[in-house]
């Protein structure tokens, strides 16, 4: 009878617990998803593309060094092609290390994310963006391939001193087209992107192996 109550008396701290954390999370979804009906009512989501693609220096799938894609993918987000736009694991683990600072060091947003901020959003690291992103990123991942996501990210990533896009990038830091990138080159413009003005390659000399 003992363990009987001890096990209700659990069973109702989990709910009751489930119940506060949706409470105090709610506010934070509804404005998340606010955020993001303002941000696409203003340009739809296909328009936005659109605008991006009609930009000059936009440069196509295949004219993407293939060793940029495997950087890339290894550096922001290993399970690109297998997630929804959404990783529940690299999720968790940043909210374990933003637990362990007390702030929010580490977002552990997807490629898809990550191109929805960019194409929205601005960088201020607040819950409800985050949320809006992810509406974003959901419909992105709907309405588009893989290909064409991490095509359309390559495209917009800044770079630091004032260059969105790997062709800009390329041009400015080397002098070359991307396809003409060596891997040092590139491994260079992949690190970039974690702290562009921090990180660019004429602010920061080592080159990540």
């Amino acid at each position: 009878m003992k363990n009987k109550t001890i096990g209700i008396s659990m069973l109702l701290l989990a709910v009751i617990s489930f119940l506060m954390g949706i409470v105090k999370i709610s506010p934070m979804v509804s404005a998340g998803y606010e955020m993001y009906k303002t941000a696409t009512e203003a340009i739809s989501v296909p328009d936005r593309i659109e605008e991006l693609k009609q930009q000059k220096s936009y440069i196509t799938f295949e004219d993407i060094p293939d060793g940029y894609k495997e950087q890339v993918l290894k550096s922001e987000d290993k399970r690109f092609y297998y997630h929804f736009g959404f990783d529940p694991i690299a999720t968790a683990r940043a909210m374990v290390n933003n637990v362990i600072a007390g702030s929010f060091v580490q977002g552990g947003s997807t490629i898809t994310q990550q191109l929805a901020k960019n194409m929205y959003f601005s960088f201020e690291k607040k819950y409800e963006r985050k949320v809006a992103e992810l509406f974003v990123a959901f419909h992105l991942e709907k309405d588009l391939t893989k290909d064409e996501i991490l095509e359309l990210y390559c495209n917009i990533a800044y770079y630091g001193e004032g260059c969105y896009g790997l062709k800009q990038a390329a041009n400015h830091y080397y002098g070359v087209e991307p396809l003409e990138l060596t891997i040092t080159q590139i491994k260079a413009l992949v690190w970039t992107i974690k702290s562009p003005n921090k990180y660019n390659p004429n602010a920061y000399k080592v080159i990540p192996v």
